[in-house]
């Protein structure tokens, strides 16, 4: 059978509902870079299908920066590494309300709160929680959390609060963790989102591409998303922070990430898969092609330490392609 028509029956398997098996995800991964193209238009034809036009489009708001006490070697907001990234603390709730105000009136569908720290002591948690409420009651956007490991209490508490989704990624697979962070585990990873799902919240999760991993790793990662199934896949490509270990990482060539893209839609047909951190900085198009390459979501307006597009800029481009905010 010729690449095109593997291709070719592997969409229809999708379109089928009969899905895709590891192993064809596997071939999928070992196609010659001269039928990416066809990886990315089937990709995309599966998008439509599913998920339709839209763009699910987020903002983040980094509630509180540096200092963290894990040592993630790709992560600039590490307490292990001199990065000198600016450090502060959570700040008030009216601060975030006018924030997410801002967020949702320049598109964003969702408002996710983002801290930098292993765990939320009791006194921090209480805090997000209001900040929540607040959230909740004068802005009503869909509020995420990603807040490092959460007991199912505190998990319970959130989706009280009408947290929608809980992100915790896996960051790359297994096999390549622990050369990436030594301060926790994988399985620690694994059993945070097992708990947000047992507190009945939706879960993003995914990774960084592009810390030194193999293209096998890739798929590692790949499958391990896929046996997850969470509503949301967010794929983050590395934009190495002076003073990390991974400072001098050289950049992915865009058809291993358009790859990447492609084959997680195959496998997850109708989650979001967010193109997050790094897209200004590694695509010359600011992730259009990967709009009509499997992925339907972008965060725009910054991530946690790094600037991005405006979001008019984002919108923009969105409409451009034929899709919808």
């Amino acid at each position: 059978m010729s690449y095109s028509d593997f291709i070719k029956e592997c969409q229809e398997n999708v379109l089928s509902g009969v899905g895709i098996s590891s192993d064809s995800a596997a071939k999928l991964f070992e196609i010659p870079k001269e039928y990416i193209k066809e990886l990315a238009n089937a990709a995309n034809q599966i998008t439509r299908e599913f998920n339709g036009n839209k763009v699910d489009v987020e903002q983040l708001n980094n509630i509180k920066k540096n200092s963290c006490s894990e040592d993630c070697s790709f992560c600039g907001q590490s307490a292990f590494f001199d990065t000198g990234i600016e450090s502060y603390q959570l700040p008030s709730p009216t601060e975030v309300v006018s924030r997410a105000q801002k967020a949702k009136d320049e598109g964003a569908k969702s408002y996710c709160l983002v801290a930098a720290w292993r765990e939320p002591s009791p006194k921090d948690f209480s805090k997000v929680c209001t900040i929540i409420e607040e959230v909740n009651n004068k802005v009503g956007i869909s509020v995420e959390c990603s807040l490092g490991f959460l007991t199912y209490d505190q998990a319970k508490k959130l989706k009280e609060l009408n947290v929608k989704r809980y992100n915790h990624n896996l960051e790359t697979a297994k096999s390549k963790f622990a050369e990436i962070c030594t301060t926790h585990t994988y399985e620690d990873r694994l059993r945070t989102l097992q708990i947000a799902r047992d507190a009945g919240l939706e879960l993003c999760t995914g990774g960084i591409i592009g810390l030194g991993e193999t293209q096998e790793q890739r798929l590692e990662l790949v499958l391990a998303l896929a046996a997850i199934y969470p509503e949301e896949i967010t794929i983050n490509i590395l934009v190495p922070v002076p003073g990390t270990p991974l400072e001098l990482q050289t950049p992915l060539e865009k058809s291993e990430i358009i790859r990447m893209f492609s084959v997680i839609r195959f496998l997850l047909p109708e989650s979001v898969i967010k193109i997050s951190g790094g897209r200004e900085t590694n695509l010359d198009d600011s992730g259009e092609e990967l709009l009509q390459s499997g992925a339907n979501g972008i965060i725009t307006s910054g991530y946690l330490t790094l600037g991005g597009n405006d979001a008019d800029q984002d919108i923009k481009m969105i409409k451009k392609i034929g899709l919808e905010v």
